[in-house]
């Protein structure tokens, strides 16, 4: 990823498009083996009637594309997506989102993340979040771990 200055900004009905395809290509970079193209439109009700209404989004761009988001529903301190552009993970861009999560939600953050998802486990360990529970993904019926931090 180039060397221009990472902005964050909070996200715009007109950022729809962008992130819901920044979030297609990063699930299927992770798991090519599922056609994600064939849950755009699954997505794309779930970002609008489940996330844009009760979560707090913030999008980060470097020269004015998007290349990662956060959502976080401050009344539950329920951070539901981090997801950062393949092409810069690594990057300090996932720190930074998950920085202005807890500047969301300075009480504490819950999340779900796959229990396959090993990269995911550690970045989150590495931020301070511990397992809590287990659970069950409800549409992909995968194990996830419950992971929370708290200051």
């Amino acid at each position: 990823m180039n060397d221009a200055l990472l902005t964050l900004r909070l996200y715009e009905a007109t950022d729809e498009d962008a992130a819901i395809e920044l979030w297609r290509r990063t699930w299927q970079q992770h798991y090519p083996q599922i056609d994600f193209a064939a849950r755009v439109a699954w997505w794309r009700e779930r970002w609008r009637n489940d996330l844009v209404p009760v979560a707090t989004i913030m999008v980060a761009e470097r020269d004015g594309a998007l290349v990662g988001f956060v959502t976080v529903d401050p009344k539950t301190r329920y951070l539901d997506q981090i997801v950062v552009a393949p092409e810069a993970w690594g990057s300090d861009i996932a720190a930074t989102l998950l920085a202005e999560a807890r500047r969301i939600s300075p009480d504490g953050l819950d999340l779900k993340v796959n229990a396959d998802n090993a990269r995911a486990i550690r970045f989150y360990e590495k931020h301070g979040f511990v397992i809590t529970g287990q659970d069950v993904n409800e549409r992909s019926r995968a194990p996830v771990h419950v992971m929370s931090w708290r200051p």
